[in-house]
């Protein structure tokens, strides 16, 4: 089905924000082709003041991409690249219409899987800072058991600001471990749409969490025509009250 009408713009009802998250497959579509216009066009499509994206291209790969990204939306970018042992490099990046004012990048590297990390950035919407933090989780339990730990770890040294973690979390068991201690850590357990993969979702990778508890309004999926060729994942947003 399609997402539901665009969501309200902090700029109509101030207390309301906007924010989604994207895999992006490195903007390689389902026909194989790199398309920086078509993750560009998804992005206008979704309409979100803050959005995470993971598996962005590194500079070597596609060195424009950031660059043309941030002309062509008007985002202020915060990149967060990781050097991959084997094949392309990839990384997360957050994508915000306020200016960061910290930007911090977490390192989630487990032994020897392929390096994971979050970009950790904080905004201020009108006097109230916000905590963004995005993240790809790995593709073995260990590995996203450790990661977890460390993220809420970091979440809890810092003085407590609203805070909202999205990303790819690559989890497949609904029981598992590190989605009961995101659960009760934010002490809600959201509703998680189906994401992946984009052409018949069957997994719920991609999810988004908010704290305070209570914070978080309406979360879909957004599944234009555009969002199922462009990835291999579809996007989520969500609203939230700040």
């Amino acid at each position: 089905m399609e997402a539901d009408a665009a969501l309200t713009h902090p700029t109509s009802r101030a207390a309301t924000l906007t924010v989604a998250t994207w895999n992006i497959h490195g903007g390689v579509g389902l026909d194989g082709r790199y398309s920086s216009a078509r993750i560009i066009e998804v992005l206008g499509e979704l309409d979100a003041d803050v959005v995470a994206l993971q598996e962005v291209a590194s500079l070597q790969a596609h060195e424009n991409f950031l660059v043309e990204l941030e002309r062509e939306t008007g985002y202020h970018v915060a990149a967060g690249p990781l050097r991959q042992r084997i094949g392309s490099d990839f990384g997360n990046a957050v994508l915000s219409r306020f200016a960061f004012t910290t930007i911090d990048r977490l390192d989630l590297a487990v032994d020897r899987y392929e390096p994971r990390g979050a970009l950790d950035v904080c905004i201020r919407v009108g006097s109230e800072p916000l905590r963004i933090i995005g993240t790809h989780l790995g593709l073995r339990p260990g590995e996203r058991r450790e990661q977890v730990r460390r993220l809420l770890g970091a979440i809890e040294r810092e003085v407590p600001h609203p805070t909202v973690l999205m990303g790819d979390v690559n989890e497949w068991y609904l029981w598992g471990r590190p989605l009961r201690w995101l659960h009760t850590h934010f002490r809600e357990e959201p509703a998680a749409p189906r994401t992946f993969p984009s052409w018949r979702p069957m997994f719920a990778l991609d999810r988004i969490w908010v704290s305070p508890v209570g914070r978080l309004g309406r979360l879909v999926r957004h599944t234009s025509a555009l969002a199922r060729m462009a990835s291999d994942h579809l996007p989520v947003k969500a609203e939230i009250v700040v």
